[in-house]
C-alpha cells in the first residue's frame, strides 16, 4: 500500500516477486515459479503445467490491455477488469500452492493503482465462502459476471 511496486509494469515478473517474497522463505526450491506438476482445485483441473508460460504472458497482456478502461471511469468496466484479474490467474493456478495469496497482493496493488479502497478479499462466512466458491466456478468458464458482483458487494462493505 506504500506505493512500492507502483514503477513495476503489471507483468509476470511482478507475479513472480510477490509469491517469492510470500513463501521464498518456506519453499525455495519453487518459490516464484510456474508450477512443474499438475494439480486439481477442488472442481477445477487448471491447465496442464507446460502451458504456463504461455498463458501467463497471454494473461499479463489481457490485463495491461484492459487497464486503461479499468482506470476510466466507468466503474462496471473497472468491477470486471478486478473479477478478470482475480478469476483468470486462479484458473490458470501458475504456482504450485500460495496462488491465493498471490492474487490478493496483486489485486491489492491494483486497488492501489486505481485509488480504490482496501476492501476484504477473502471472505469469512460459510455463504459467503459458498457464493466466491460459485463465482470461480464461474469465472473458470469465462464467465466474469457473479464475481463481479463479488466486487460489487466488496466495496459495498468497504470502510
Amino acid at each position: 500500500m506504500a506505493g512500492d511496486f507502483a514503477s513495476r509494469p503489471l507483468d509476470e515478473t511482478l507475479l513472480t516477486e510477490f509469491h517469492t517474497r510470500i513463501c521464498g522463505d518456506l519453499t525455495p526450491e519453487w518459490a516464484g515459479k510456474w508450477r512443474t506438476v499438475e494439480v486439481a482445485v477442488g472442481p477445477l483441473t487448471p491447465p496442464a503445467s507446460h502451458r504456463l508460460p504461455l498463458l501467463m504472458r497471454d494473461y499479463v497482456l489481457d490485463l495491461q490491455a484492459r487497464w486503461e478502461t479499468a482506470a476510466g471511469s466507468d466503474i462496471d468496466l473497472t468491477l470486471e477488469f478486478l473479477a478478470f484479474a482475480e478469476g483468470r490467474f486462479l484458473s490458470i493456478h501458475p504456482f504450485r500452492d500460495f496462488n491465493g495469496r498471490t492474487i490478493r497482493v496483486f489485486l491489492t496493488e491494483l486497488l492501489r493503482r486505481l485509488d480504490f479502497p482496501r476492501v476484504e478479499l477473502a471472505p469469512e462466512s460459510e455463504s459467503g465462502r459458498a457464493e466466491y466458491f460459485a463465482a470461480l466456478e464461474a469465472a473458470d468458464r469465462r464467465d466474469w459476471l457473479p464475481l463481479t458482483g463479488i466486487w460489487k458487494l466488496r466495496f459495498g462493505s468497504a470502510s
